[in-house]
């Protein structure tokens, strides 16, 4: 019956997560306590039985997926399509200093998804540079006889954009979706031809 479920893995946590600094398209490694995340998801997201495992290239998403992986008997393939928002002018700044340089710009990203920072990206230019690795998914298990499991590795503005975007949300209603946490996932089941959102923020721990 093709793909009938997608589950969405936001990466383990880097110390620029520990710090709340802008990362985007920087690309901080694992620290301990994200290794630590990666390895405990792993064997939990393993019983899901993906067929698939598709992840970012950049190192924080890659490192998790090579745990889920080891797990799963899988070979994950790198997107770069799923790489997260570019931040342009923030990236490697914390909150604060966002906040110092450019009033009112992190409430204005947070709360419209066609908003970008400067030099960056929006929302919804992530969700349509990523929406066709999932449409790549679903043609690739078109043919398969039984109910298939694909997995994602990427980061939280990707896999909110991707979630919100795949079930057909008005833009205005993207920003009601809560941050995933490091290592917590999402679940999208296929019924009656459409996407249904599942599970929000799973996690091992």
């Amino acid at each position: 019956m093709s793909l009938h479920r997608l589950v969405l893995v936001r990466h383990g946590r880097t110390t620029w997560n520990a710090e709340s600094r802008m990362q985007g398209r920087l690309d901080p490694d694992l620290d301990d306590t994200g290794r630590a995340q990666a390895l405990a998801a792993a064997p939990v997201l393993a019983t899901y039985e993906p067929v698939l495992l598709v992840a970012s290239d950049q190192v924080r998403a890659w490192r998790t997926a090579d745990a889920i992986a080891k797990e799963a008997g899988l070979v994950p393939r790198p997107d770069g399509r799923l790489r997260e928002t570019s931040l342009g002018d923030w990236e490697g700044l914390t909150g604060g200093e966002v906040e110092d340089g450019w009033p009112g710009g992190l409430a204005s990203w947070g709360s419209d998804p066609q908003w970008a920072p400067p030099g960056g990206e929006s929302r919804v230019e992530v969700a349509e540079r990523a929406l066709p690795v999932l449409a790549g998914l679903v043609d690739e298990l078109a043919d398969t006889d039984e109910r298939q499991t694909a997995m994602v590795v990427a980061h939280g503005g990707t896999i909110s954009a991707l979630t919100a975007s795949t079930l057909g949300w008005p833009v205005s209603a993207w920003h009601s979706l809560q941050p995933l946490h490091n290592c917590a996932w999402a679940v999208l089941e296929q019924r009656f031809d459409r996407w249904r959102l599942r599970a929000w923020g799973l996690a091992a721990t």
